[in-house]
């Protein structure tokens, strides 16, 4: 999906390497606590990256916070839970892949949304005002605006 991939954990070093070597993760940083897992996410957004944390413990949930997009899994406490933007049902991290593709799709669908209605708004109304397009074509736009908007976004349920 073209991500980098690290992982930033309070457990012993031997522990989050074995699991890092299973999930074929290069970066690992191990035994930190949660303010130093924080300072770590706001030393990578300086860089200018984009931060997805996915977490599951109280330790976790200023990590949640300060990230781009803060992921808590099925079984998280509660704080970590009202602090990510995303909970997963599961604790399965194949989810955590599935959640990104899928926002990654609504992004791109509500950027087309947007082209598409201002598109049809900003071309169809003034003409209408001007004089050299019917009122009734001009309603019959936005209409068709609305329906193409809700077309547009009913294909992700699909995918």
């Amino acid at each position: 999906m073209g991500l980098k991939i690290a992982m930033i954990s309070g457990d012993n070093r031997k522990t989050a390497e074995a699991v890092a070597e299973e999930l074929g993760i290069e970066k690992v940083l191990a035994e930190v606590l949660p303010s130093e897992k924080s300072a770590e996410i706001k030393n990578l957004q300086k860089q200018g990256e984009k931060i997805i944390f996915v977490g599951d413990g109280i330790n976790d949930a200023p990590s949640l916070v300060q990230a781009d997009l803060g992921i808590a899994m099925g079984s998280a406490q509660d704080i970590a839970k009202d602090a990510g933007q995303i909970i997963l049902v599961q604790n399965n991290l194949q989810k955590v892949v599935e959640a990104v593709k899928i926002s990654k799709l609504t992004f791109k669908t509500i950027r087309q949304n947007l082209f598409w209605a201002f598109g049809y708004n900003v071309i169809a109304i003034p003409l209408a005002a001007a004089g050299f397009l019917n009122p009734v074509i001009a309603a019959a736009a936005m209409a068709f605006s609305s329906v193409s908007v809700v077309g547009n976004s009913l294909r992700i349920y699909r995918k």
